[in-house]
């Protein structure tokens, strides 16, 4: 694959993640998006052995968008710090079935590890948050703009899904059919951090995906 590299710096690298790609390796030893950026890496650099890429955070596989990497030990530090204080402010974009109003979602979520899926369970489990807004009527669905006030398992498919308006494509929560190369309409639009070694504030943004045009009526 060709990577597309949204940022870099001496300690960080934001790259865009296409939808069907994983994050990280697992079991199933398909492609993942962390070996990709260590080849850019030790390319770029001409780096011998193993070259040192910091996992801070992960999108879902049918979810396409920005992920941010760390390139230092000091770079993974200072980030994860910023996700665990909840001080890095991340924006997706969703097409979902249905016409919700603009709103804020807050429910309580347990993680199915055998299923690998979250579900609302009254007010047991981790309290989720997010706040969104309606940007267009896409036909019968709706463009959404979210901002995440905390970070779960499947958070916004969860929820979305549990609010009666699941993600376009999203069968593994309520969708009613499958998008034909197995994407969902969910895609992760801007981040905003601070720099790990400058008091700098960093957003970086990307369009959404020009598939989704599309759905438009």
């Amino acid at each position: 694959m060709a990577l597309t590299v949204l940022y870099e710096d001496n300690h960080v690298i934001a790259v865009h993640k296409p939808a069907g790609l994983l994050t990280q390796g697992d079991k199933s030893k398909d492609p993942c998006l962390m070996d990709e950026v260590k080849v850019y890496l030790k390319k770029k650099y001409r780096k011998p052995g193993n070259v040192f890429l910091g996992l801070v955070h992960r999108l879902d596989r049918p979810v396409s968008g920005i992920v941010l990497f760390a390139k230092t030990s000091k770079g993974a530090s200072r980030l994860s710090e910023q996700f665990r204080s909840h001080t890095i402010e991340k924006i997706y974009h969703a097409l979902v079935i249905g016409k919700p109003d603009a709103g804020t979602l807050t429910h309580y979520l347990v993680k199915d590890e055998g299923r690998r899926k979250t579900e609302v369970r009254g007010e047991r489990g981790q309290r989720a948050e997010l706040e969104y807004d309606v940007v267009a009527p896409y036909g019968p669905y709706t463009l959404v703009r979210i901002l995440l006030k905390t970070g779960r398992f499947h958070q916004i498919r969860a929820q979305f899904s549990f609010a009666g308006f699941p993600v376009l494509g999203d069968t593994k929560y309520g969708a009613p059919f499958a998008l034909p190369d197995k994407s969902i309409a969910l895609c992760a639009t801007s981040i905003a951090f601070t720099l790990p070694t400058r008091d700098e504030r960093k957003i970086i943004s990307i369009p959404i995906p020009k598939g989704w045009n599309q759905y438009k009526a």
